[in-house]
């Protein structure tokens, strides 16, 4: 690979996190291999990663706690939670704390290493090249600051609410399916992360609200379109 991508692991089974800090490093890797979620923030703090593998269940701060940590800090640097569990209601609070996807163990290296590749990728590509923006009615999308801007205030994004809002900005006027927006913006088609989906649609609307050109129409039974006046 190009560059030696960062990886943050917080894993309190030291004997898993050992097998995933060789596996990691063998694939190429720079591990920060850390037994509970207080020492995972603190070097986080020193040493920004580009990546992050969070336990669920840890001591002295748990995953969750320790997510919602980083995203305060940064909010781009993809979150994969490594869970035991496979409730709705963990995975559904593993999203609403910040993370971009979750893997239950026990799980295959190949699988772990494939999901990571996905985030960093996309975060290469959202690195600017060239500046671009999309005219919506009154406002204007600016993808590379991640923001939406008005002649009276700006809308600051989060990164998925700007993946998806540019996904829709490439495709007006078009029925686009939900399992293809989840593909393209989280890597996959999965319940759970559909249900993440709808929030940040939700969001995306109410910034779009007063704006009466746009328009993100719920197509029954397929998906979305993201209608901009001609």
């Amino acid at each position: 690979m190009e560059k030696k991508y960062k990886v943050l692991v917080a894993e309190d089974d030291l004997q898993l996190g050992f097998i995933i800090k060789d596996n990691l490093e063998d694939a190429g890797y720079e591990v920060i291999n850390c037994s509970n979620g207080e020492v995972a923030w603190e070097q986080f703090q020193k040493k920004l990663a580009d990546i992050c593998l969070l336990d669920v269940n840890m001591p002295v701060r748990d995953g969750f706690s320790l997510a919602k940590k980083i995203r305060q800090k940064n909010d781009i640097v993809p979150i994969i939670f490594l869970t035991a569990k496979a409730l709705e209601e963990d995975k559904l609070k593993g999203f609403e704390t910040g993370a971009d996807d979750y893997i239950t163990k026990p799980f295959s290296m190949k699988e772990l290493l494939s999901r990571m590749q996905v985030f960093l990728r996309r975060n290469k590509m959202l690195l600017p090249q060239k500046e671009r923006e999309y005219k919506l009615g009154n406002l204007r999308f600016l993808p590379e600051a991640m923001k939406i801007v008005s002649s009276e205030a700006e809308i600051l994004l989060t990164q998925k609410e700007n993946q998806l809002l540019e996904f829709f900005c490439q495709h007006p006027n078009k029925i686009i399916k939900r399992e293809e927006i989840l593909i393209h913006v989280w890597g996959k088609n999965d319940y759970f992360l559909g249900r993440s989906m709808d929030v940040f649609i939700a969001r995306l609307r109410k910034y779009l609200r007063t704006n009466t050109p746009v328009n993100l129409e719920t197509i029954y039974q397929s998906g979305y379109r993201f209608n901009i006046a001609e």
